[in-house]
């Protein structure tokens, strides 16, 4: 059975074969790029299942516009991993496509705990009773995961197609915070409210027409988010 692979791309020595021998012990296979050309290259020839993504690197290329151009071809799991701990730093990194925000320090426990959440997400088999979801112009295809409007492809992270799908088991119903993020990010996130808010945000900036006036993702103050269908409610998925 092959190992999961994981690249690291960061410029400092002493930390990188920190991670790597935290990974390795783990049963982890572990490739390294000290700066966001070299991580480029080898994602586009080899096959990884997470990168752990330094923010900033040497050269031109920063790591937000390093995920940004993986995301371009490829859904691969990105934790970014970085000296910036401001809220805005953190939404800038989801904008870019990551999946999860860890700022340095850390332990290697805490590490751990992400990229074994991270992994877990990614590997999940989401809920396909039924073929669709239809919510007025917008269609969630749960055979095909994709979701359209107007017939036209709204292209989501992975992250973000697991929230629409998580609202969509409960359509019309709220779902409390917590609830949401231990079901989508996994338990060591129900209280990281700034995820959710940031996730919901970018979610409604796809799918809404106004995403200040939202008419799909309604947001409860104080209890959490619902989707909204109009009119008849069709048979949810399990």
């Amino acid at each position: 059975m092959r190992k999961t692979r994981i690249l690291v791309v960061d410029d400092e020595p002493r930390l990188v074969r920190l991670i790597k021998a935290n990974l390795e012990a783990e049963g982890y296979e572990v490739a390294s790029a000290p700066t966001g050309r070299e991580a480029l290259r080898k994602v586009e020839m080899e096959d990884f299942d997470l990168i752990i993504l330094d923010i900033v690197l040497p050269g031109n290329l920063d790591g937000y516009e390093v995920c940004r151009r993986i995301r371009e071809f490829s859904q691969v799991p990105i934790i970014m991993l970085t000296a910036k701990d401001q809220e805005m730093d953190k939404i800038e990194g989801f904008k870019s496509g990551t999946d999860d925000y860890l700022t340095k320090p850390f332990s290697s426990k805490e590490l751990m705990a992400r990229v074994k959440a991270v992994l877990r997400r990614s590997g999940g088999e989401e809920a396909k009773t039924v073929p669709s979801l239809q919510c007025g112009d917008l269609t969630i295809n749960f055979a095909q995961a994709t979701v359209t409007s107007h017939g036209r492809t709204i292209d989501l992270t992975p992250t973000e197609y697991r929230l629409l799908c998580e609202l969509a088991k409960h359509v019309n119903e709220v779902v409390f915070h917590e609830d949401l993020l231990t079901s989508v990010w996994g338990p060591e996130y129900r209280d990281e409210l700034d995820y959710l808010r940031a996730y919901i945000w970018y979610l409604r900036k796809k799918i809404e027409k106004n995403p200040s006036e939202p008419v799909y993702i309604i947001s409860r103050p104080g209890l959490g988010y619902m989707l909204s269908c109009p009119g008849k409610v069709p048979e949810r998925p399990q």
